[in-house]
């Protein structure tokens, strides 16, 4: 036993069964409870992935904004990606947090998954490597990353009470194998999902047990997803050591008398107990505070993510590394293949905005405002550029501003973009750079940029906003919110930025949530205005009842019911320039949830008209970049999509324009694959996933050449929804049973022998690649790993990066596995012309495939071809390697 494991006892024999019981359930929704007499502090939770919220709903308290998981999953760059999770640590830090609640380590099993955006990848392996990038960036501040949702929790439908039915050996080889890295990576804290696995909750779960905590050797934390813990005396038995939110759950005085009673061993408990006090000790919150790192000691994300040998030495020693040959190439100024490309682009700080160099965000001196926010926006600028997935280009990008006198920038997302997908993962970010803002910075004066925002995409209307209403009170911009009794009397009153509030403050005698605004329209014509929640609501316009109703809670879901209500519409005239009042009034009745919504759209333009005047703009212009997207409501926490469309007429607005103008580049907004029926005909297709609080800024960097787009797909995309073998999301009978085994994207794609649009790993640069050579051992022991190398030349005009991808495919026989799958991958640079060799590390557990008879991992001898090439559907080169039995 160490030191610290005797201090953990010592501190655990002082503690009564009931302050040990009381220890496992939180003490408020973000927050543990404290045991002074431990000199054990409250931890403070947070949601991820996108950012750090803290712990309140409070738009005056913004945050950065990350791009979204999916885009940090098509990055395939793990130091890049530890980078991103020290500055998630930084803003835990500025905020007080202990765990931060990412990675999201679930898969795209389906393209209708309505969380996509949370989630990194389809593929086990890219996602297990990228979720432990994550977890090593942000643990190497002090704060705890959380690996969630612990297992098989891939789709929203009935999510709090779906029992997934998935055999033992595809738990072992897909679903499980992201927390399997998560864990070798170190991660302090996973979370349980709502779900049932193969008949049981996961909060009762076996899998608690076997394998996190006993075969892996997880002594970190389990924490329950809010609320669902249902059922305490299982759980209690089972790995559950936290019970979330509090003060209140099924644990308390019922776990007491459980292990009065023998129905809980108190071993159990002060197992939870153990686990609870680790977690605090390297969180900070358990005896004395550590000592901060001494002024002028480099605790830059840059440098935590530089891996020095002794940190390699420390990590697994089957986890997948890689070297290359790196020229530095893309510090080098980059111009064509495209007919527009420039030369000798710099960002902002001086650098080549499409450098591969570390950008240092000091996370010690997060608080300190000015340096932090300029290295931070410009380390998420870049990341915009590298997550960029270009599709397709017809030698249309990048664009050449000196070629450029008239730019038309089309459609509603241009000018209010997604930034991050809806649910409880949501932050308030400080701004927000949208395509236009971008756009119009990069070109400057000297190019006339013109906006036309085409058809309405038919999203419901967004919350109320300081650019179109001030605070009846004070005349500021914003909105006022107030809280009344029952009676009608005031109780409190604020000023606040947003229509949009979550948390209304909790006040005794509250009866009824109120928020008023004057409304400034800019057209005259019906307004939507709406009022979101759940109870008795109603609005009034200048005094007038416009709408009053009773609006029944339909689900239990968290993330529907206390952070995206259903909004109700309802239309009203009114005149540009003469403002009018709005009152929004929610009673607040028990088990309605305190979240109010106030909502405001301008009148929906004729959507025949739109096109047309979208066409001639195109026409008229030199290029066009239209900017298409999904909506909150088809991309949400708490719901699945049901198709993969756009939505409104924006294919048609695509088509409309490209038919214009053959120098057409459609950026697509979108956190997932929607279908793009107009691709062939496009100049250029871009995909900026949700982008971050710097997505306009990184996608000029993109399009006018400063950077290369470095994404590559996480996930493959269908040419059409009936085309993708695996789509289903709706439980039968509460059960959703996981048929396709081992198959899912570009798995599935390659056993059906379909051709999708975009194949897993696929994304263009600004140059192109030949294929050369591959070189794999004649044979191997197995177990072992071992060394693939490609050869690869520059064939383009512009030096570049390329991502190498190597996968595997098994011996002939009775053993049922992919056609292929993917085995490691590796990114090189180069000058145009020069040629460079990739080396891909393979880990021996990339060959072995998991027995149900003896519930152990075997590799099978025999022959196996090595694949590498640029994506799962493009992999001209194959080699064999034979891999004899090990002993």
């Amino acid at each position: 036993m160490t030191d610290d494991e005797a201090e953990r006892e010592r501190l655990l024999g002082k503690l009564t069964l009931r302050e040990k019981v009381r220890l496992l359930t939180g003490a408020t929704t973000w927050r543990t409870r404290a045991e002074p007499a431990l000199g054990l502090r409250e931890m403070v939770l947070s949601d991820g992935p996108a950012g750090v919220r803290g712990q309140s709903w409070d738009e005056r308290d913004p945050s950065l904004l990350l791009p979204s998981a999916s885009a940090l999953g098509a990055l395939w760059d793990e130091r890049f990606v530890e980078r991103l999770g020290g500055l998630l640590a930084a803003e835990a830090r500025r905020k007080d947090v202990d765990v931060v609640l990412a990675p999201t380590l679930n898969l795209h099993r389906t393209p209708l998954g309505g969380r996509h955006f949370e989630c990194f990848s389809e593929d086990p392996e890219l996602t297990g490597r990228t979720g432990a990038a994550l977890v090593r960036g942000i643990q190497a501040h002090g704060v705890a990353a959380t690996a969630k949702h612990y297992v098989a929790n891939d789709s929203e439908t009935d999510r709090l009470t779906v029992d997934v039915r998935v055999s033992e050996r595809v738990l072992r080889e897909v679903y499980l194998a992201p927390f399997e890295a998560a864990v070798e990576a170190g991660v302090r804290v996973v979370m349980a999902g709502y779900n049932g696995v193969n008949g049981t909750t996961m909060n009762a779960s076996p899998l608690l047990t076997d394998p996190l905590k006993r075969e892996w050797g997880f002594a970190g934390v389990v924490v329950s997803d809010w609320g669902a813990l249902r059922d305490g005396d299982p759980a209690g038995r089972a790995g559950l050591d936290l019970a979330m939110p509090g003060p209140d759950s099924p644990w308390g005085a019922a776990l007491v008398r459980a292990v009065e009673d023998g129905r809980v061993p108190v071993s159990a408990v002060d197992d939870k107990v153990r686990r609870l006090l680790t977690l605090a000790a390297a969180c900070g919150a358990l005896g004395e505070p550590p000592v901060r790192a001494a002024a002028g000691a480099d605790t830059s994300v840059g440098a935590d993510a530089r891996v020095d040998a002794s940190e390699e030495a420390a990590r697994p020693e089957d986890a997948d590394t890689h070297t290359h040959t790196d020229t530095d190439a893309d510090a080098l100024a980059r111009g064509g293949p495209g007919t527009l490309g420039p030369a000798g682009a710099h960002s902002a700080s001086g650098v080549p905005a499409g450098a591969d160099v570390d950008v240092d965000v000091d996370v010690e001196a997060a608080g300190a405002a000015e340096g932090f926010d300029r290295d931070a926006r410009d380390l998420l600028r870049r990341a915009v550029a590298a997550s960029a997935v270009l599709l397709h280009n017809r030698y249309v990008l990048p664009l050449d501003p000196a070629r450029l006198r008239t730019v038309a920038v089309i459609g509603a997302h241009a000018a209010l973009p997604r930034t991050q997908g809806g649910g409880s993962a949501g932050v308030f970010p400080r701004h927000v750079v949208t395509p236009l803002d971008g756009i119009r910075a990069a070109l400057g004066d000297g190019t006339r940029v013109v906006h036309v925002p085409g058809p309405s995409t038919y999203a419901p209307p967004p919350p109320l906003a300081p650019d179109l209403c001030s605070d009846p009170t004070t005349d500021t911009p914003g909105v006022r919110l107030r809280l009344l009794d029952a009676s009608g009397n005031e109780l409190h009153s604020e000023h606040r930025l947003s229509g949009r509030q979550l948390e209304p403050p909790e006040l005794p005698g509250a009866h009824t949530v109120e928020i008023t605004a004057l409304l400034l329209p800019g057209t005259t014509g019906p307004w939507t205005i709406g009022v979101g929640g759940f109870g008795r609501m109603s609005v009034t316009v200048d005094e007038h009842v416009v709408l009053d109703g009773e609006f029944a809670r339909e689900t239990d879901d968290p993330a529907v019911v206390h952070v995206n209500p259903p909004v109700h519409c309802v239309r009203v005239p009114l005149t540009s320039g003469h403002p009018v009042r709005v009152t929004a009034r929610r009673e607040l009745a028990p088990g309605t949830g305190r979240a109010t919504v106030v909502t405001a759209a301008p009148p929906r333009p004729d959507d025949r008209a739109a096109l047309a005047e979208a066409a001639v703009a195109a026409r008229r212009a030199d290029a066009a970049i239209v900017v298409v997207g999904t909506t909150e409501h088809g991309e949400s926490e708490g719901y699945d999509r049901t198709d993969l469309g756009l939505g409104g007429r924006q294919d048609d607005l695509v088509r409309a324009v490209t038919a214009a103008n053959p120098h057409t580049v459609v950026v697509v907004n979108s956190g997932g694959p929607v279908e793009l029926p107009w691709r062939a005909q496009a100049g250029a297709v871009l995909l900026t996933w949700f982008p971050g609080q710097e997505g306009g800024a990184g996608l000029a960097d993109v399009l006018f050449g400063h950077a290369e787009p470095g994404g590559r797909l996480p996930t493959t995309w269908a040419a059409t929804l009936a085309d993708a073998p695996v789509t289903r999301t709706e439980p039968a009978d509460g059960r959703l049973d996981y048929d396709e085994g081992l198959h899912i994207g570009y798995r599935a794609w390659a056993r059906h022998h379909r051709t999708p649009a975009y194949w897993f790993g696929h994304g263009l640069g600004y140059t192109t690649w030949a294929y050369e050579a591959l070189d794999v051992p004649d044979d191997l022991v197995a177990g072992e790993s071992f060394t693939v190398r490609i050869g690869l030349r520059n064939t383009g005009g512009r030096p570049g990066r390329e991502v190498v991808q190597v996968y595997l495919a098994g011996p002939p026989g009775p053993l049922e596995r992919p056609e292929r799958w993917l085995a490691g991958y590796a990114a090189v640079h180069a000058a145009p012309g020069e040629r460079t060799t990739a080396v891909v590390r393979i880990p021996g557990r990339a060959l072995r495939h998991w027995d149900e008879d003896e519930h152990a991992w075997r590799t099978r001898p025999g022959p196996y071809r090595v694949l590498a090439g640029r994506s799962a559907g493009s992999l001209p080169l194959t080699a064999v390697t034979l891999v004899r039995a090990s002993g």
